[in-house]
């Protein structure tokens, strides 16, 4: 290979390298899913419902990851299950923040909503308890809602 078609190749290579360093940074940030002044908002007034239990049609929300109690950052993952030929809507997907006011955090979670579920794998919290709903609907519009509560260790 002569001198030249090697720059030419060395060059397309570093071009190539520079092009996967800016589509993935080595130095990311952890993506914010509560702050720190969410966190501070008094618990939501009354009783929170829990899942509805039997045989139903709608679809099922599971919390896959974290376990019990984690350190921030964390890998957020639940898995979507639609049933009957229907398929999960990714646009009626909510994540709410309960709390008095709630705080949606869909916005955030967005980027890693998909048909089979969420996965962040950097979620940011501040240490404490936060107990959120996740609610889907499939795509006959039968809708399902998932309550859990992540502990944060500081």
């Amino acid at each position: 290979m002569s001198d030249r078609a090697t720059r030419q190749v060395m060059n397309r290579i570093w071009v190539g390298a520079l092009a996967v360093s800016l589509l993935i940074p080595g130095g990311a940030q952890a993506t914010q899913l509560i702050t720190e002044e969410e966190a501070r908002l008094p618990p939501p007034k009354g009783a929170i419902a829990a899942d509805r239990r039997g045989i139903l049609r709608g679809p099922r929300v599971e919390v896959v990851s974290p376990g019990e109690t984690v350190h921030s950052p964390l890998r957020l993952q639940l898995k979507f299950e639609a049933f009957g030929g229907a398929k999960i809507d990714p646009e009626s997907v909510k994540v709410i923040y309960l709390r008095t006011p709630n705080v949606d955090l869909t916005s955030r979670a967005k980027p890693f909503i998909r048909r089979d579920g969420i996965n962040i794998l950097d979620a940011e919290l501040p240490a404490g308890e936060y107990t959120l709903r996740v609610d889907v609907k499939d795509t006959d519009g039968r809708p399902a809602s998932a309550i859990f509560t992540l502990k944060v260790e500081p």
